[in-house]
């Protein structure tokens, strides 16, 4: 009676062709690997870095192209919150300070609106640059979480403008001294308007910064609940460096992050990857 035959390392028999691998990649990796199954090299990065920032550029530039044929009644629509205050208190008006600066105070003008209008792109190419790096089933929430940051960004700008400018100019005016004449530059106003817009529009993405910190593993409801106080605390802080140095401001911008942070904790019920031990 001869030996058996040595069919070696190999679970099949000799003659017999090695099973296939599955498609996608080795048998050893996940099968909802990200995007090319394959990491990007880093030149790569940068030419798709390169690629959504130009079209960003572009798509401003487009919208600041369309702004400035409107520029006159968006600067009105901007400068209305300050004059409804100079004529409340009846202590000042606007006035430029140097010869270039209404020309250059409209060209920026137009740049915020332009950045205003193309948001909606200037969102999608960021998220289609961070699309490499999430599982098939996740970039299929691109488009929802294009239109959520819109949504949020466009909200945090309306909050600010409907309320911040509301209170906080007539406040400042008010508590200067009564014999002092506000003669306020239109530049210096419009890089405060700038600046707020912007502060409370990125601001209001807390919920999506929420979200990938859960789809991520780091953080679950429990987490949030858990630091609520010392979140709170840093919204104060964060609130404090965004806005003018007034009570008032601080308050009304760290209340909608609260609201917006007890938002996020829902999301994160929900979409959390987090496993927790018993």
């Amino acid at each position: 009676m001869s030996p058996p035959e040595d069919k070696g390392p190999f679970p099949w028999s000799k003659g017999t062709k090695p099973p296939k691998p599955p498609k996608g990649g080795p048998p050893d990796e996940p099968p909802d690997d990200p995007v090319d199954s394959y990491r990007m090299p880093l030149l790569e990065h940068l030419t798709e870095l390169r690629t959504r920032v130009i079209r960003s550029l572009i798509a401003v530039g487009v919208g600041c192209l369309v702004s400035f044929a409107f520029v006159q009644d968006i600067w009105d629509f901007l400068v209305a919150p300050m004059n409804e205050a100079l004529v409340q208190t009846g202590r000042g008006t606007m006035a430029i300070t140097e010869p270039l600066e209404g020309f250059m105070t409209y060209l920026k003008v137009a740049a915020l609106s332009g950045f205003m209008l193309a948001s909606p792109i200037v969102f999608y190419q960021g998220w289609r640059f961070i699309a490499p790096g999430l599982y098939p089933k996740e970039q299929k929430t691109i488009l929802p979480l294009v239109f959520s940051s819109t949504a949020l960004f466009l909200a945090g700008s309306a909050f600010c403008y409907a309320v911040i400018f509301r209170f906080a100019f007539l406040f400042f005016l008010n508590v200067t001294a009564e014999d002092v004449e506000a003669v306020l530059s239109i530049a210096a106003y419009l890089g405060v308007v700038t600046k707020l817009l912007l502060a409370f529009g990125v601001s209001f993405q807390l919920p999506v910064v929420i979200y990938f910190l859960a789809r991520a593993g780091l953080v679950d409801h429990l987490d949030l609940i858990k630091f609520t106080r010392y979140s709170v605390v840093a919204m104060f802080v964060l609130a404090a460096l965004l806005t003018p140095p007034d009570i008032l401001s601080q308050f009304l911008m760290a209340g909608p992050l609260m609201v917006l942070y007890g938002v996020g904790i829902i999301i994160a019920r929900f979409a959390t990857t987090k496993v927790r031990e018993e």
